[in-house]
């Protein structure tokens, strides 16, 4: 696992943008996943997944229900031989009664200059959740990366609203100074219209604060439900819930001159190849802008 490097060299500033050799601006690539550890036929599984991020070819990724420990490293298995950063924070030490934990992941394209993990709040009944917020050296300047899986119940919102509250107030706090704005993706376990998500995209206040992050479907998307947790999936279909949007990647507001706007949202992992799906969760795929929006010829 590559941890951050105190000798790591200063960051570029916000702004120096990646150029493909068409002279256009490349976007910052993000990409969420749960990806149901290791249920169901995990090694052709695991194939899907990386044939999905060889086809995305993502700077950021986020996975969620991902384990580590006892010679198990999941995500560093599924981004093996593409020169990424990886960490890891545990949400459950002991998944199962394994000696292995179970999380949140990370793979950065770039270095990771620092990293905190954090419990998020709880109902007090056994079932813990974390984030993993990391701090990346970017070209165009430092990006703040935060991934997160809340609770699962569907009579937790509760729970969840407290879980978003802290979670924001760090994400935020997080933030470098005057750069990209802070990005935080995961499982959210809650559609668009539920109180906990609704806080995150600035629609609800709770305890007496607000926040706001752009939804990146609802930016960008193709105007479709954008269902993440659908029973066209043979994974999901056996639990016998509803079609729902949990999963998402948010983004704090862009710059004025657009650094950090969402122009492009799909959703991804959701075809099964040879019979087997990537997960039981879709997953979601974005891309933001990584430098200003030029300047017309007239100057405006």
């Amino acid at each position: 696992m590559d941890r951050p490097d105190a000798s790591a060299p200063p960051v570029a500033q916000a702004g120096a943008a990646r150029w493909n050799g068409d002279n256009r601006a490349v976007p910052l690539k993000i990409l969420t996943l749960n990806l149901w550890h290791d249920a169901g036929p995990w090694p052709e599984r695991a194939k899907r997944i990386r044939e999905w991020i060889d086809r995305l070819d993502p700077d950021l990724v986020g996975f969620q229900e991902a384990l580590h420990g006892d010679g198990t490293d999941q995500a560093q298995e599924l981004l093996a031989g593409r020169d990424f950063h990886v960490d890891f924070a545990a949400a459950t030490p002991r998944w199962l009664g394994r000696d292995v934990a179970f999380g949140n992941a990370v793979g950065s394209r770039w270095p990771i200059l620092d990293r905190e993990a954090f419990a998020l709040p709880s109902g007090g009944d056994g079932e813990t959740r974390s984030a993993l917020s990391v701090t990346v050296d970017a070209p165009f300047g430092p990006v703040g990366f935060t991934c997160t899986h809340l609770n699962w119940r569907f009579h937790h919102g509760h729970i969840r609203e407290r879980q978003v509250v802290a979670l924001c107030d760090r994400v935020r706090a997080r933030r470098p100074k005057g750069g990209f704005p802070p990005i935080l993706v995961g499982d959210f376990n809650a559609e668009p219209d539920a109180t906990e998500i609704r806080y995150v995209t600035g629609l609800h206040a709770l305890a007496g604060r607000s926040v706001y992050f752009a939804d990146a479907w609802r930016v960008a998307g193709d105007g479709g439900p954008g269902l993440t947790w659908s029973n066209r999936n043979d994974h999901a279909r056996e639990w016998l819930e509803p079609d729902r949007r949990i999963d998402y990647v948010f983004a704090g507001p862009p710059q004025r001159d657009g650094l950090g706007h969402v122009t492009h949202c799909r959703v991804v992992c959701d075809e099964p190849h040879d019979g087997v799906w990537p997960s039981d969760h879709f997953g979601v795929y974005a891309e933001l802008r990584d430098a200003p929006i030029p300047e017309r010829a007239d100057g405006s």
